[in-house]
C-alpha cells in the first residue's frame, strides 16, 4: 500500500485499486495548476502499474469538483490564452484521456460542476450521492466548456437532453442525470462508499486482460462502424486473446474456483 497527497490530490493504492482524490475542500475542489499537474502525472503512473481499478473523488461533503480554480490569480488568463493551452487529454488530464485503459469510477460525493462534470464525463462508471448536482455552468460566467464537455456530452446522451445542460448552465439533481444515462447509480450520502466498493468487487472479479482490451475498443473505435470496431487488431485486444489470464479463466471455470487473476 502507497499512499501520497500532493498539490492537492491525495493518491492512495491498496489491492490493486487506486484511490485518487481532489483534496482541496475549501475551495470545493477547484483545480488549479498544481493540482492538475499532479492529476497528469498520477495518470500516467497508474498507466504503468499493476492498478486494476481507479477511483476518483473529492473531499469531504460538499464537492466531486466544481472544475477550474476561479480565484483572482486563475481568471488572469483570458479564454483565448487558456484555449490556446488546452491539454490534450483534457480537464485534470482524464476528460479526454485514450491511455488510461482500466476503469475509473467517478465516486461524485457532491456538486460536480464545470470541469468537475468534465472529470465525470471521462470517467466509465459513475456512482452519486442522492445530494450530488452536477451541471457545465461555465456559460454562467462567460466561459466554455472546452475540456470535452461541448464534444462529449452530446455523444453520451441524447441531443435534446445534451442541449438543454449545455445552453442553460444549469445544475441537476443526481436523479437527472440517472434518468438521462449519465449516471450509473444513484443512492443516499451514507451509502455511496457501499455502493461503490459493490462495483470495485464486480470489476475485481473480472480479467484485468479482458478489461483493458475492452476499455481500449470502446475508446479507439467510437468513430467505426460496428463491423469495423469489431475487426480492429488493438494491442490490449490481442494480448488479452493469448493471456494467461484467457486460459487461467477457463480452467477456473472447469475446476468450480474463482479464478487467480495475474494481469497477463
Amino acid at each position: 500500500m502507497s499512499e501520497s497527497t500532493v498539490d492537492g490530490v491525495r493518491f492512495e493504492v491498496r489491492d490493486h485499486v487506486a484511490h485518487v482524490t481532489i483534496d482541496r475542500p475549501k475551495v470545493l475542489n477547484a483545480v488549479d495548476g498544481p493540482t492538475h499537474r499532479r492529476l497528469s502525472e498520477i495518470w500516467a503512473e497508474i498507466e504503468s502499474s499493476d492498478v486494476r481499478c481507479v477511483v476518483l473523488t473529492g473531499a469531504g461533503e460538499k464537492a466531486f469538483s466544481v472544475g477550474a480554480d476561479m480565484s483572482a490569480t486563475a481568471i488572469e488568463q483570458t479564454g483565448l490564452e487558456y484555449w490556446a493551452n488546452l491539454d490534450p487529454d483534457g480537464f485534470g488530464a482524464l476528460s479526454l484521456r485514450q491511455s488510461l485503459d482500466v476503469p475509473v469510477i467517478a465516486r461524485v460525493n457532491g456538486y460536480a460542476l464545470g470541469g468537475g462534470m468534465e472529470l465525470v464525463l471521462g470517467c466509465d462508471i459513475v456512482v452519486a450521492a442522492e445530494t450530488a448536482r452536477f451541471g457545465l455552468t461555465e456559460p454562467r460566467v462567460g466561459r466554455l466548456p472546452l475540456d470535452g464537455g461541448m464534444v462529449l456530452l452530446q455523444r453520451q446522451i441524447p441531443h435534446h437532453a445534451a442541449m438543454g445542460i449545455l445552453l442553460t448552465g444549469r445544475r441537476f439533481p443526481a436523479a437527472e442525470m440517472h434518468r438521462l444515462g449519465l449516471v450509473n447509480e444513484v443512492v443516499p450520502a451514507a451509502e455511496l462508499d457501499a455502493a461503490v466498493q459493490r462495483w470495485v468487487d464486480d470489476i475485481l472479479a473480472c480479467s484485468p486482460s479482458s478489461l483493458r482490451a475492452i476499455k481500449q475498443l470502446a475508446i479507439h473505435t467510437a468513430h467505426l462502424t460496428a463491423r469495423e470496431a469489431r475487426d480492429a487488431r488493438l494491442p490490449a485486444l490481442v494480448a488479452a486473446l493469448d493471456s494467461q489470464d484467457s486460459k487461467e479463466g477457463v480452467l477456473a471455470f472447469q475446476q468450480k474456483r474463482p479464478p487467480v487473476w495475474s494481469g497477463r
